[in-house]
């Protein structure tokens, strides 16, 4: 008799982790793939260095098919077409079918660009959101120290990943003033948010008055509840809304460069499905991080529909942070191992965000408990450690990645010592 089959769609911060956590969980129960459209893996937190040339993109990749073939997880870069749920089937890219009996989905999402004119990589601005992306707006960004500009900063409408923005904006005030020209550049921080700090969670701790005060000591403006209209050759059309709706302000914002976070939507192999996603192409789940409709198909991430904290007057996502998404992955993982022996899911995940934004030279960290308020811990700090503790996350994640390692034993009492916990029971 044929193990069962487990086949994770995507190999980025989720898929790859949740691969290696339920192969480890299931023993030897189920066949464990992966299935993705690329044969490497990025570590997308410091996309922001490679922007300014604080890391090569070789630095951050780890080449997946070695390490999943010593883990005893298969793995195919075609990646897929369209997920058919009913048939339990993923038509890849080639035409061929993959058969599974549980589908964990971990896409992340795609970047809509599309829906702000003018706007993207392929356009007038340059992106962090992808290592390519910002490889190519470390070119940009060169050719723009030769001949400095106002800078415009931010996150569009609808965007759900604040962090990188701040980062970014901070970490190009750092090195502007290391190349000595930060006095020739006007920078502008726009953003979706109804205040500085807001980050899709309605705050946590005092990020509105520690992001604040950073924005204001680095003299960069900003414009909340930003609504951009479009994009030109050097101009950014924003439009200021008011807590009714109404438009408060028009802003036209000239910049020599420009990143802005895009919304998100669902990727085509899922988007549309009736009864998996919501409009925007979300997957729809459950407590146990399950789908309601289709009871053998999990998911984790940016992918996974969660909705907002509250009204705002432009809409404003919420973040899936990287141990948010871990606690996704074992809940997913341990669920997974109990309907392989025959039980029901009761596993869920705590949502718990821990996030460290480097600034360069200093950043802020918050924990929040849960991410989604009201919250048993919602705490914050700032300072020098922070830049220190970023790079020492990052050489321990791909580490992880490389060796094929979900959670190492010395991770897990670190973070109950702390009190941080990836699952609510």
């Amino acid at each position: 008799m044929s193990l069962p089959r487990i086949v994770v769609l995507g190999a980025g911060l989720g898929g790859t982790i949740a691969a290696y956590e339920i192969r480890d969980a299931v023993k030897g129960k189920a066949e464990v793939m992966v299935v993705c459209d690329q044969e490497n893996y990025w570590f997308v937190p410091s996309n922001p260095w490679v922007a300014v040339r604080w890391r090569e993109p070789e630095a951050i990749r780890v080449h997946l098919p070695p390490v999943m073939k010593r883990k005893g997880i298969g793995f195919t870069a075609l990646g897929a077409k369209r997920v058919h749920p009913l048939e339990n089937q993923l038509e890849l890219n080639d035409g061929s079918f993959v058969d599974y009996d549980y589908l964990v989905i971990a896409t992340g999402p795609e970047l809509a660009f599309d829906e702000i004119e003018g706007f993207g990589p392929d356009a007038h601005t340059v992106s962090v959101c992808a290592t390519d992306h910002a490889s190519a707006a470390a070119d940009a960004f060169d050719r723009f120290c030769e001949n400095p500009g106002p800078i415009v900063v931010g996150a569009a409408q609808g965007a759900s990943c604040y962090g990188p923005a701040y980062e970014f904006a901070m970490i190009l005030d750092t090195e502007l003033k290391r190349r000595k020209i930060r006095d020739k550049v006007p920078m502008t921080f726009v953003t979706a948010e109804p205040y500085i700090g807001h980050l899709g969670l309605d705050g946590v701790g005092d990020t509105k008055g520690l992001l604040e005060s950073e924005l204001r000591n680095r003299h960069i403006k900003w414009v909340t509840n930003a609504r951009v209209t479009s994009f030109e050759p050097g101009m950014a059309h924003v439009e200021e809304v008011a807590e009714d709706g109404s438009v408060k302000a028009k802003h036209d914002l000239p910049f020599a460069y420009s990143m802005l976070l895009p919304a998100f939507r669902g990727v085509d192999a899922v988007f549309g499905i009736e009864g998996l996603t919501n409009p925007r192409g979300f997957i729809l789940a459950d407590k146990h991080q399950r789908n309601s409709t289709f009871t053998n198909v999990y998911s984790l991430g940016v992918c996974v529909a969660i909705p907002p904290v509250g009204p705002t007057p432009v809409p404003v996502g919420v973040p899936k942070t990287g141990f948010m998404i871990e606690s996704m992955v074992t809940a997913i993982a341990q669920n997974l191992k109990l309907e392989i022996d025959g039980k029901p899911p009761i596993h869920e995940a705590t949502w718990n965000a821990v996030c460290l934004a480097d600034f360069g030279d200093g950043g802020v960290a918050f924990v929040a408990q849960p991410q989604i308020p009201p919250r048993n811990v919602n705490w914050s700090s700032s300072g020098k450690w922070v830049h220190l503790a970023k790079i020492g996350f990052e050489k321990y994640f791909l580490r992880k990645v490389r060796k094929g390692e979900s959670e190492p034993f010395y991770e897990k009492l670190a973070m109950h010592a702390l009190g941080i916990k990836k699952l609510r029971f």
